[in-house]
């Protein structure tokens, strides 16, 4: 494990939403996938996929592991391994098809 992975561990893994418009959380590792409908981020406890509506990153803490997002949230959900695995090959199908 590296430095990064170490500090970022460290941090407890919190989620904070206001009135499903802003969504800030701590304990990222990395954002996987993001665009204005969902995020895939990759945190110290699995992985965490936030979808919503004109959805944008307003700030990435790469040192501390936080990130916040501002919009119209509409899930968040945790997702297995596997889950995670089907979503990015649901991705890649149709970016070729």
């Amino acid at each position: 494990m590296d430095k990064m992975d170490s500090t970022i561990s460290n941090y407890n893994h919190t989620v904070t939403m206001v009135e499903r418009k802003s969504f800030v959380t701590s304990g990222v590792k990395k954002i996987e996938n993001f665009d204005d409908t969902q995020f895939l981020l990759d945190t110290v406890m699995g992985f965490m996929l936030v979808k919503g509506e004109s959805l944008e990153l307003i700030k990435l803490d790469t040192l501390q592991g936080t990130v916040t997002i501002k919009g119209t949230i509409n899930s968040l959900n945790y997702l297995e391994d596997n889950a995670k695995k089907d979503k990015e090959y649901g991705i890649l199908s149709r970016l070729f098809k």
